[in-house]
């Protein structure tokens, strides 16, 4: 039988990326380092995916096995050497962490096997580039002995999987809704079979047409929904202004990748049709506090906020409404984020332009600059901030 490593046993690699491998028919090792995790994995014969929302039914996953990483690497490496399928889903900061398991398993794998199969299923755009950047640059010397023995392709994944119920044990709840492309061109003809993946001969459209819509509009949604004491991000869409500043919002990034990519402006609107109605879906108790959550990262230079409107900026486009999103995420006060007590605590000691740069990474002569750090601007003064009001 096949078998499929993933990285991560997390909601996401046990509800999207490590059942789609069940369904492909590959034994399933998880590997993570939350040692209660691996436990409960481990006491389970089986685990339900419970598909929330119109269209949905619940899936059974056997045939698994979970892995402590930080207790036992060994026994981590050993999988990953004969496997054939190595997935992650870890968050991307993490990808270092994992890739020294996967230089191990590469070492230890038979050099006339089939090159291993290595997708990072990330949140980010070459993702997979990013983990074997991090395994050749551990690897030295020695990279060029297990190059071969792997072959790397970028993958975009969208499924959104809430926080769970309470007592759902190593079940998970998602929607219904799920896309896994992955990039074809660095397997040829040698594509590892997985059911509900597709391939694509170029991927970067599909990443940034997810990034720059669902993760792009959930933030938005869940900035807007905090400022309006909306718990949930459905309730937040069931206000008429939050959904028309979501919509204009996506509006913009949508007119971005017509422009970047060429995609029909048409099929553009029908996928943020979906999109809205995904995130309306009143059976995932998704809330704002979660989906908002690490304010700073997403208003980093390459998120879902500065990423795509630094480039519409470029181009000349609209981004009034993704500025105003941007002004929502400075908004965003949850006492239980630590990024979002660092974003107030700086916006109180930096002053707009500083904040600006050092936050979004913009330089202060892109065309977007002056308008974040009006944003900027507008909130230290809201708060009360010495320093916000000798920003310019």
């Amino acid at each position: 039988m096949s078998t499929a490593v993933h990285f991560g046993a997390g909601n996401i690699g046990r509800g999207f990326v490590g059942l789609l491998l069940n369904e492909g028919g590959y034994d399933l090792v998880f590997s993570d380092v939350a040692a209660p995790l691996v436990d409960a994995i481990n006491a389970a014969s089986e685990y339900t995916v419970h598909e929330v929302g119109e269209g949905g039914v619940d899936r059974t996953v056997t045939g698994f096995r979970a892995l402590n990483s930080a207790e036992d690497p060994q026994a981590v490496a050993d999988a990953v050497a004969a496997a054939d399928v190595v997935t992650t889903a870890v968050g991307p900061t993490v990808l270092k962490f994992i890739a020294p398991h996967i230089l191990a398993g590469l070492a230890l794998r038979d050099p006339a096997a089939a090159p291993l199969a290595v997708m990072a299923c990330e949140n980010a755009i070459g993702a997979t580039d990013l983990l074997r950047d991090e395994i050749r640059a551990q690897a030295g010397d020695a990279w060029e002995a297990v190059s071969g023995r792997a072959v790397f392709a970028n993958t975009a994944v969208d499924r959104i999987v809430p926080a769970q119920p309470a007592g759902a044990g190593v079940d998970v709840t998602v929607e219904p809704f799920y896309e896994w492309a992955i990039e074809a061109g660095p397997f040829g003809d040698a594509r590892p079979s997985i059911p509900g993946a597709h391939f694509v001969e170029d991927l970067e459209p599909y990443i940034e047409r997810k990034l720059f819509t669902v993760n792009t509009g959930h933030a938005t949604t869940a900035y807007f929904g905090a400022q309006a004491g909306t718990p949930t991000v459905a309730e937040a869409l069931a206000v008429p202004e939050i959904a028309a500043s979501v919509s204009a919002a996506l509006e913009e990034t949508s007119a971005l990748l017509v422009h970047k990519h060429g995609l029909d402006a048409g099929e553009l609107a029908e996928y943020r049709a979906t999109i809205l109605r995904r995130f309306a879906n009143p059976e995932l108790p998704d809330t704002v506090g979660r989906v908002g959550r690490q304010p700073l990262r997403k208003l980093s230079r390459h998120e879902r906020f500065i990423g795509p409107a630094a480039e519409a900026a470029e181009a000349g486009l609209s981004v009034d409404a993704l500025v105003a999103a941007v002004g929502a995420a400075l908004a965003f006060d949850d006492p239980e984020d630590p990024q979002s007590v660092e974003l107030q605590q700086r916006l109180r000691a930096e002053d707009a332009a500083s904040f600006t740069a050092s936050v979004t990474g913009l330089e202060p002569a892109h065309p977007l600059f002056t308008r974040v750090e009006r944003a900027v601007s507008e909130r230290q003064s809201a708060i009360g901030s010495a320093v916000g009001s000798d920003a310019r």
